[in-house]
């Protein structure tokens, strides 16, 4: 068939589109890495440890061998040798030592995998796995978090320097008409995606597949590559369809190496499921955050002093840095400018990635003392905002790319009805409600990180795109579906994206909100390309004509120019009703605006914004993981304890965006999957203080602490 390039009626990036993979799902077509058949598939099981902290005496895996079903007992006797002494792409740090599997006895929290069991049937697997006996020496362990741990020291993170300073913050604050001086805690948060992660590994002669639950195809076959010392040539990741994430299958996880492990003992196929309980320990959480913040300000609300220090819990073998103090580093700006953040190494798991993950916490504690310093200036939140609205960077002093923020607050405010609130706290009623409204800034990274793509012409008229992307049900597939149609001129119907392959080469996975904007431009210029190669009016030959992209050079480029503070912002608006009487607090609606760059799909992008603003509903009035002091483990480790936010919590939200491109970026894209769950739960928490007349500066607003009271009114 003769190909044509001619440009459709209309653009379709900025139109919205229903997902190209939503029939898929809704029928069971689409199959997550756990639903995939293999013949003589086997299963295993892992055994976790059940004290907090020393070292497997023995391991009783002779009886469970003879159970019904058992192929094989996997433990630090009985292993793969595995190399994990090398430096994580992007992160510039080694892997999390728990994929050193069974590569020691050592116990380092309670939680940590000591031992798998592979058997005929899931079913036999977890039966012979319960019956496991493990004998440990116990050592005594350390779980305890608070801000005074003399104990604790400033670490450089993702999210910068663990220290910055400038000015004379002590004389700058005694300079200062009004002075606030608080500190604010956030609890443990787990992430929990739809699909729990799940990993299946088999061996096709000197060929290594894996189907994976991941957010990076190509990342984890890397490492795989590296842990078990392979031919990188010779490791293939599948992740077609990947069923939630978070930032919790961004790294490589046990699932995957004990898959692997077993796989290569056994010679046949072997897949692993981690179950909710098991995810608790394995996967990555939100630490728990101490923070402090004094600000310091002239009579009418002018940032004289700022200073945000910031204190989260890391495990002992390994450092993980929530960068919370971020948000402070980028939204506000003052002559003496101070953050830190600081950690604490405990006998606990290690943290990771969790949406937004220092910007989500960080904007809790940030935004609610900016909300205390207006009330204390007699000003009004937004007013004070746009007073201190920075024209650099307040730590980098380099210009910003663009900068929304006061659009976003403008608009979201009309919409809110803003105009007509009442300042004074406690005043509005309806029945019993005390009724109150908030609001708090929102603020997320840009980043861009090489991808490869390539594009081909097909014989049919039809055009085949092949990436490494991953999409964890964000609409990834179905934005670049938009973005390819445009870079090819042709109606997305045109258009096949497959993705979540690492056969089709790097690409950087789906976190950061820098997946869309990194695939982007992968997909522009191999599609760039193509059309340079296509004669119109020629015929396609049968085999279709292939254009291949690398970025590198061109975000390695972007980088080398003047550099530039590169953000998403946004404005959050809340309103609650709270019960005196019970405690209850009820968000009745939310409205949020963002300047996101260019919004891709506007269908999908307003369930993005959404999302993010429900994580923040559940973060100020319901999560919260509790350390068993007696154990060392969590407390009720699983979704029925783990309170969220459930239909009944969920009121009337809007998400609006104002145009906000990136001219730096081939589609204007700058990312929109973290910035929605910033500040949400800050714009809550002011909404009580506004409601209530009293402070909450601990997470989260649990009725117990409203009947008990927080903070006395600023």
């Amino acid at each position: 068939m003769t190909t044509t390039t001619a440009a459709p009626a209309a653009r379709s990036v900025g139109t919205a589109h229903v997902r190209v993979e939503g029939r898929d799902k809704v029928t069971g077509a689409a199959r997550y890495a756990g639903e995939v058949p293999f013949a003589e598939l086997a299963h295993g099981w892992l055994v976790l440890s059940t004290v907090a902290r020393g070292r497997v005496r023995s391991v009783e895996a002779g009886p469970v061998r003879d159970m019904p079903g058992v192929l094989d007992v996997l433990h630090h006797g009985h292993a793969l040798p595995v190399d994990a002494d090398w430096v994580l792409p992007v992160l510039g740090t080694k892997p999390d030592p728990i994929v050193a599997l069974f590569q020691t006895d050592q116990v380092p929290y309670a939680g940590w995998p000591v031992a798998l069991v592979v058997a005929e049937t899931s079913e036999q697997a977890r039966k012979a796995a319960e019956a496991l006996v493990v004998h440990y020496d116990t050592e005594p362990f350390d779980i305890a978090f608070s801000a005074e741990r003399p104990d604790a020291y400033p670490a450089a993170g993702s999210g910068g320097p663990g220290v910055t300073e400038k000015g004379d913050l002590e004389a700058e604050l005694a300079a200062s008409a009004v002075v606030l001086d608080a500190e604010y805690t956030t609890p443990q948060e787990h992430h929990h995606p739809m699909e729990p992660h799940a990993a299946t590994a088999r061996w096709d002669g000197d060929r290594l597949e894996v189907f994976d639950s991941t957010q990076g195809s190509s990342w984890i076959a890397d490492h795989l590559a590296k842990l078990f010392r392979l031919d990188p040539a010779a490791v293939q990741v599948r992740a077609e369809h990947v069923g939630g994430a978070f930032g919790s299958k961004g790294e490589v996880r046990v699932q995957q190496v004990a898959a692997v492990m077993a796989a290569t003992l056994l010679r046949r196929p072997v897949r692993v499921v981690l179950t909710r309980r098991q995810m608790f320990s394995l996967v990555g959480y939100r630490s728990a955050t101490a923070q402090r913040v004094r600000l310091g300000a002239d009579r009418d609300g002018r940032l004289r002093a700022l200073e945000h220090r910031s204190l989260n819990m890391t495990s002992t073998v390994r450092v993980f840095v929530g960068p919370a103090t971020s948000v402070s580093r980028v939204m506000y700006d003052a002559p003496a400018h101070h953050t830190a953040n600081e950690v604490v190494r405990l006998d606990v798991p290690t943290p990771s990635y969790v949406r937004a993950p220092g910007e989500a916490p960080g904007s809790f504690a940030l935004e609610s003392a900016i909300d205390e310093l207006a009330v204390r200036c007699g000003t009004d939140p937004i007013e004070l905002r746009v007073r201190n609205e920075p024209e650099r960077g307040p730590v980098s002093g380099n210009p910003f790319s663009s900068r929304n923020v006061i659009a976003c607050f403008r608009y979201g405010a009309r919409r809110f009805g803003w105009a007509e609130r009442d300042p004074r706290p406690g005043v509005r009623r309806d029945g019993r409600w005390l009724l109150g409204t908030g609001t708090a800034a929102a603020t997320y990274h840009v980043g861009a990180a090489p991808s490869t793509a390539s594009v081909t012409a097909e014989a049919d008229g039809t055009f085949s795109v092949r990436i490494a992307a991953a999409d964890i049900g964000t609409g990834a597939r179905t934005a670049l579906t938009l973005i390819a149609a445009d870079a090819l001129a042709v109606a997305p119907d045109r258009v096949r994206v497959h993705v979540g392959d690492s056969g089709f080469g790097p690409a950087v996975p789906a976190g950061g909100s820098m997946g869309t904007r990194s695939w982007a431009w992968a997909i522009r210029m191999a599609a760039d390309e193509l059309r340079e190669r296509l004669v119109p009016g020629v015929p396609v030959p049968p085999q279709g004509v292939t254009a291949r992209a690398d970025t590198t050079a061109a975000v390695v480029g972007l980088a080398q120019q003047a550099p530039r503070e590169r953000h998403t912002f946004g404005a959050q608006f809340a309103e609650v009703a709270v019960d005196p009487a019970s405690g209850e607090v009820r968000v009745r609606r939310m409205l949020g605006v963002f300047a996101a760059g260019r919004i891709v799909n506007p269908l999908t992008a307003r369930s993005q914004f959404v999302g993010g603003m429900i994580w923040g509903i559940s973060m100020a009035l319901h999560e919260e993981a509790t350390l068993d002091r007696a154990t060392g483990g969590l407390v009720g480790a699983d979704l029925a304890g783990y309170h969220i936010a459930a239909h009944a919590d969920v009121p009337h939200i809007e998400a609006y965006w104002v145009d906000d491109p990136d001219p730096d970026d081939p589609v204007g894209v700058k990312g929109i999957g973290e910035v929605g769950n910033v500040g949400a739960a800050a714009a809550v928490a002011n909404a009580v203080w506004h409601a209530t007349g009293v402070r909450h500066r601990d997470l989260p607003i649990r009725p117990d602490r409203i009947l008990t009271g927080g903070a006395p009114d600023a």
